[in-house]
């Protein structure tokens, strides 16, 4: 069983038609959305679900009213300045539970707080898992790591040979947490100057982990010389290319019809193939 990330510096650059094309591309897989603070890859596979469940990641404080004693040492010691007028506020609480410790009656409980739900759903390419996070909530790193867990353990139970996986846009720690231990990624960017910025950032953070990765030029045309030099770029690092994709109305149709852009256009199938073949070379290594 093979994990492949799709990530890309920055939004926008075409991250999540790519993985869905991937998923078409690959077969029977399990399919995982990582981006959990802005999950889309659901919007082309219209997965069914079939399991949902509750996640919890953080704490916050609770406090009972008709225990309190009035002695404001909550509000006192409080650094988030969480505690006021007797309440606590779920916004500004950070759950340390330091006033719950020091409460000398024991008015304040420590509760587990609900950042988001996850799902386990069919698609007709595969079984796929995904995620909401809450606005405002932290700890998108910890979801993104209970996804690939998920996804594994259906992997291995039912024999599936890949994971394709549309990762979060960026650097951070939902990122971090999607490409650690894959078994390859594929970085998605495009020819303009901010996308090649972040494209290195990236590829910085690959090499840092000791990902192995390559790279997909989407809208290739927009820009001949900028996509010239990521290439150079790239050939001067080492970094294999894997394919460049033009831009294309096709994509946007088939975004408006909720479908995966292979599914939808027989042209951009015999552009994306020869990058999933490239991908999957990459994989049986």
């Amino acid at each position: 069983m093979k994990e492949l990330v799709i990530i890309s510096g920055k939004g926008g650059t075409g991250k999540t038609c790519l993985s869905s094309s991937l998923a078409v591309l690959a077969g029977s897989s399990v399919i995982c959305d990582c981006d959990v603070e802005a999950p889309n890859l659901h919007i082309l596979l219209q997965p069914q679900p079939r399991e949902s469940e509750a996640f919890s990641a953080s704490r916050r404080a609770w406090l009972d009213r008709e225990k309190c004693v009035i002695c404001e040492l909550c509000m006192e010691i409080c650094r988030f300045d969480a505690v006021s007028d007797y309440q606590v506020s779920d916004l500004d609480c950070e759950g340390c539970g330091f006033c719950s410790r020091i409460c000398p009656v024991e008015a304040i409980r420590m509760e587990d707080r609900v950042s988001g739900e996850w799902y386990r759903s069919e698609t007709v390419y595969g079984p796929m898992f995904h995620a909401r996070l809450r606005a405002g909530q932290p700890n998108s790193g910890k979801l993104v790591a209970l996804l690939r867990r998920k996804a594994k353990e259906a992997a291995k139970t039912d024999g599936r040979r890949y994971i394709i996986t549309d990762g979060p846009p960026g650097t951070g720690c939902p990122t971090i947490a999607a490409i650690t231990g894959c078994s390859l990624a594929a970085i998605v960017t495009e020819p303009t100057l901010s996308a090649i910025h972040d494209m290195q950032r990236v590829i910085e953070l690959c090499e840092h982990f000791k990902v192995r990765f390559g790279v997909v030029i989407n809208k290739c045309d927009l820009s001949p010389i900028k996509t010239q030099e990521i290439k150079e770029f790239c050939r001067d690092k080492g970094i294999a290319v894997w394919g460049t994709i033009p831009y294309r109305e096709d994509f946007l149709h088939a975004i408006d019809c909720c479908l995966p852009p292979v599914s939808y256009s027989k042209d951009i199938a015999e552009i994306v193939k020869p990058i999933w073949k490239e991908m999957e070379v990459c994989l049986s290594e």
